[in-house]
């Protein structure tokens, strides 16, 4: 079930409604039935795996606990926990590998032999990925790790923990919750809070407006270009990268609003997982900045175990290498995914290495760092080095990234521009005018979350009917110019695939 379906138009409301009506005792059960209602709407049969994960994260935190409480020596307690999270992260991990890893990493170790003239014939599994199968894996082992650290403790409560694992707002596509946060609040559910709901309302407003009017939109031309970029060389591929910039950022981040803005009305408050990420002055802002929650996941239960940067500059860097990639694996079974990882891992790797050659520079140019437009070079660059790489991420494979970026560097066609021919990719001039006038109100509502200033508390403070023509008039904005297929089916989310 997506977000920007009648379905779920239909479904949320329901699940609202009965949440608040019926007694304190079966709320969980309730959200809990509606969260595996929403995951099976997919494909059912895939519930079991979801399920697998819940137990075996379950009876580990249990394991976990019980061995805390035991007469042992610390270090044959430490020796068992760590057997405990290591059989949970292996289990889960092998289900995650088989359904998302299996062909790419026969294929790859069938390229590996045939370099050395070892031909090896391998089996094509034909397995669907199970939507979300990422997001709610690393969520449940996340809560293993926490048990194990101390910074919760082990839920004895299987339903209200499987309602953790499966809670439908932010189940397939993020945020990737933490339990201190969100398992706390599942044990003491709120009352109706009506201003938790406004506020909830408007998030989900702008999400649906990220998602249907800009990513949507865009994705037109983008989808055109990229998947034929012999034919649209050039031009219309720096137009299309620098497009799927603003796509990317609106589709994940409008389904992350909407998740949040939902889990709000119910009483519940995720974390942010997009803070103006184009509005970094560095690469490494960036990555604070953008999908916090897994960058923080992996910050937290793989870099900081690595070592982090307490060790020498050479094994920080190794470390952060080590994230990047995996964090490349981690979104899609292809090489070009691994390369936007490494691309990424180069660009904190080289940063440290350059500043004192970029201090130099600002000092013989004598220009001042603290001016708005030394401001806006480093956004400007960063937003480049960023965009260049989402060239891997966007492309179908490897072969074909190269192939754009060769395209983008040695076809010059700025007539395009001039003979409308820009207007041939799925995208009409009107569509561009409404494309470029959302993308503005982007940035504006951007630049003042930058700023410090949310416009959602502003409209919040307004009266009633100041509020109301705000909601009339957003929805009837969003129904009138978004993006509907035919028979105004909805599209799905970038990182379902995920």
């Amino acid at each position: 079930m997506l977000f920007n379906s009648l379905n779920f138009l239909i479904f949320f409301p329901i699940v609202l409604f009965i949440y608040y009506i019926v007694p304190k005792k079966m709320k969980q059960f309730w959200l809990l039935a509606a969260s595996y209602y929403f995951y099976m709407c997919w494909n059912a049969k895939y519930i079991v795996l979801m399920l697998f994960s819940t137990i075996i994260t379950y009876v580990s935190g249990l394991i976990i606990e019980k061995i805390k409480s035991n007469s042992w020596s610390i270090e044959k307690k430490i020796f068992y926990k760590k057997v405990s999270v290591a059989v949970s992260f292996f289990l889960n991990l092998m289900v995650l590998f088989y359904f998302k890893y299996i062909n790419f990493a026969l294929g790859t170790l069938k390229a590996m032999l045939h370099i050395v003239n070892v031909d090896l014939s391998v089996p094509a599994f034909d397995i669907m990925l199970p939507v979300g199968i990422s997001f709610y894996t690393f969520q449940a082992l996340s809560y293993t790790v926490d048990v194990y650290r101390g910074d919760i403790y082990a839920e004895k409560n299987f339903f209200r923990y499987a309602l953790f694992v499966s809670f439908f707002p932010q189940l397939v596509a993020g945020p990737i919750e933490r339990s201190k946060n969100l398992l706390k609040q599942l044990a003491i559910p709120k009352k109706f809070n009506f201003d938790s709901a406004k506020e909830g309302c408007l998030l989900m407003i702008w999400g649906y407006f990220l998602k249907i009017v800009l990513a949507d939109r865009i994705a037109i031309f983008v989808d055109v270009v990229y998947n034929d970029f012999e034919k649209f060389g050039g031009y219309y591929l720096i137009v299309a990268t620098l497009l799927f910039a603003i796509q990317i950022y609106c589709d994940f981040g409008g389904y992350s609003v909407i998740a949040i803005g939902a889990a709000k009305i119910l009483g519940i408050d995720l974390m942010e997982n997009f803070n103006t990420p184009y509005l970094s002055k560095s690469v490494s802002e960036f990555w604070r900045r953008w999908h916090i929650s897994l960058s923080s996941w992996f910050k937290d239960y793989l870099y900081i175990p690595l070592g982090g940067n307490r060790k020498s500059r050479l094994r920080k860097n190794i470390n952060l290498m080590i994230v990047f990639l995996v964090s490349g694996l981690w979104h899609g079974a292809d090489w070009s995914f691994v390369i936007w990882g490494g691309v990424n891992g180069l660009y904190q790797v080289i940063g440290p290495w350059t500043q004192h050659i970029r201090y130099k520079a600002v000092n013989i140019l004598q220009l001042n760092k603290n001016t708005l437009g030394h401001k806006l070079l480093q956004m400007f660059i960063t937003f480049l080095l960023v965009d260049f790489s989402w060239i891997f991420f966007r492309a179908n494979n490897l072969s074909d990234a190269l192939g754009i970026i060769k395209s983008m560097l040695f076809v010059h066609n700025p007539q395009i521009f001039f003979s409308g021919a820009i207007f041939n990719c799925g995208l009409d001039s009107k569509n561009f005018g409404v494309m470029t006038i959302s993308i503005l109100i982007l940035i504006i509502a951007d630049i003042f979350k930058y700023k410090g200033i949310r416009i959602r508390r502003e409209i919040l403070a307004q009266d009633w009917w100041f509020r109301w023509i705000v909601y009339i008039v957003s929805i009837i904005f969003i129904l009138v110019v978004g993006i509907w297929g035919s028979g105004y089916d909805q599209a799905g989310f970038i990182y379902f695939q995920f």
